[in-house]
C-alpha cells in the first residue's frame, strides 16, 4: 500500500536525520530552536485553515508533528545523550504515525483497517529500532547482553506488529480462504 511505503521511507529518513545531529547545541541555540518550532507551527497551522475535511486534518497533524520533531531534535542536540536521541527518533515515528493514521481516514472498511495496522506496525518498528540504538549506545562499553536483549525484544515487537497486519488482511476473506490465511499468518509469525 502506498501509505505504508511512504511512512517507512519517512521514518527511515527522519531516523537518519535524528542520528546525524550528534553535535552539542548551546543553551541559547536550543531556546531559539524551540521558539522557532513554535513559530513555525503557528504558521503551518494557519496555512491549514484554508483547507477542509480530511485534508485539513492531515495538514494539522503534519504541523503538530513538525513542531514536536523540531523540539525533540533541539533537545537531542542540546543534551547529546542516547536517551535524548531516542526521544527524537520516537518523536519522528509518532509524527509519521499520526499523519499516516489521518491519511487512512480517506479509506473505508477493511482497507482502512489494514492501513491503520500498517501504520501502527511501522511505528512499532521505528520505536523498537530507536530503543535498540539507545541501549546499544548506553551499553557500548559494557554489557552487549543488554543490546542483544533489546534486539530480541525489538524483533518480537516487530513480529507481533506484522502478525496483526497479516490477520487484519485476512478479515477481508471468508470461509476456507480466511481460515487458510489465518493459519498461514500464525505459522509465519510463530503464533
Amino acid at each position: 500500500m502506498k501509505i505504508s511505503k511512504l511512512l517507512l521511507v519517512l521514518i527511515a529518513g527522519l531516523g537518519m536525520a535524528a542520528g546525524a545531529g550528534a553535535e552539542t547545541m548551546s543553551k541559547d541555540a536550543h531556546d531559539t530552536a524551540i521558539k522557532n518550532a513554535e513559530s513555525q507551527y503557528k504558521t503551518d497551522k494557519a496555512a491549514c485553515d484554508a483547507m477542509s475535511g480530511n485534508a485539513k486534518d492531515v495538514c494539522i497533524e503534519e504541523a503538530k508533528g513538525k513542531e514536536k520533531v523540531a523540539k525533540a531534535e533541539a533537545d537531542a542536540a542540546f543534551k547529546n545523550t542516547p536517551k535524548a536521541r531516542e526521544a527524537a527518533r520516537t518523536a519522528h515515528a509518532d509524527a509519521a504515525y499520526e499523519v499516516a493514521k489521518e491519511k487512512c481516514d480517506d479509506l473505508s472498511g477493511n482497507q482502512k483497517d489494514v492501513c491503520v495496522k500498517e501504520a501502527k506496525a511501522a511505528h512499532v518498528k521505528a520505536v523498537a529500532d530507536a530503543k535498540v540504538d539507545r541501549v546499544a549506545a548506553d551499553t557500548r562499553n559494557t554489557a552487549t547482553e543488554k543490546t542483544a536483549a533489546a534486539r530480541r525484544d525489538a524483533s518480537e515487537d516487530k513480529r507481533d506488529a506484522d502478525y496483526k497486519v497479516a490477520i487484519e488482511k485476512c478479515d477481508s476473506l471468508s470461509g476456507a480462504a480466511k481460515d487458510t490465511c489465518v493459519s498461514n499468518a500464525k505459522a509465519k509469525y510463530h503464533k
